[in-house]
């Protein structure tokens, strides 16, 4: 099948999200771009692969401010409110799982916290907390049982909610995938919303692909979700390799 067509025929090209894991489990079985959440929407228009030179410049390192001061308070009283700055090496994590996927885990940056279904919750308001909530939205997916508490939390108030909530559908069964993250980018961060580009790789059958995968964050309600003004706050491409990424991994 020709690389136009595929493109044409990618749902994940549509305005959705979340597919997150799944869809990549979806990718490396398939070899070609298709997800497993049935997004419905009509949207020709291939997503863009990422330009390593967009990525941001290194900044001074965060000053962190006590948790309730300017930018609210973190959802489970997490320490720390850093407004602006960047992540540019990779922080020290704990790796958990959600059935194959691994996530990071920090005291320092969450998740801090479980919701009422058990899915991980709780992220500090600061581009780290935003790298590591991205990292948790990649892994959650894995599990079909928490896909649908988890985005009715994760999804933020916005002009879109209604309409990405109606396009989640049920979950896949991911096993015989092994994805993982294997480095990072965060493009954006004004300390109210976050862009951050995650690398990963995933493996299933004998085929491995590396993919791009983007997350449109905002902070709300003391906590990092998935930003609902946004049309398509999740953007999944592959990518020939890592270059230009920041190195991180389980």
């Amino acid at each position: 099948m020709a690389e136009n067509d595929d493109a044409k025929q990618n749902p994940l090209t549509r305005p959705g999200f979340i597919v997150g894991a799944v869809v990549v489990a979806a990718l490396i079985v398939t070899a070609i771009v298709l997800t497993v959440l049935n997004l419905n929407r009509e949207d020709d228009a291939a997503p863009p692969t990422p330009d390593p030179s967009s990525s941001a410049t290194s900044s001074a390192a965060p000053s962190l401010e006590p948790s309730g001061a300017a930018g609210g308070a973190s959802i489970c009283g997490l320490e720390g409110v850093d407004l602006s700055g960047n992540v540019t090496t990779a922080p020290a994590a704990e790796w958990a799982f959600v059935r194959t996927v691994a996530y990071p885990t920090s005291t320092e940056f969450g998740p801090a916290d479980t919701g009422s279904e058990g899915y991980p919750i709780c992220f500090q308001h600061s581009p780290h907390g935003a790298l590591f909530a991205a990292a948790t939205a990649l892994a959650v997916p894995a599990d079909s049982a928490l896909v649908q508490p988890w985005i009715d939390y994760a999804l933020s108030e916005g002009t879109y909610r209604d309409a990405l909530l109606s396009e989640v559908g049920g979950g896949a069964d991911s096993s015989g995938v092994r994805l993982q993250v294997v480095g990072f980018r965060v493009l954006s961060y004004d300390g109210e919303t976050a862009r951050v580009d995650l690398a990963v790789r995933g493996s299933s059958e004998g085929t491995t692909i590396t993919a791009s995968t983007v997350y449109e964050l905002i902070w709300e309600d003391g906590d990092w979700k998935i930003n609902a003004n946004v049309a398509n706050p999740f953007d999944f491409a592959t990518i020939p390799d890592t270059s230009g990424y920041i190195p991180w991994g389980a």
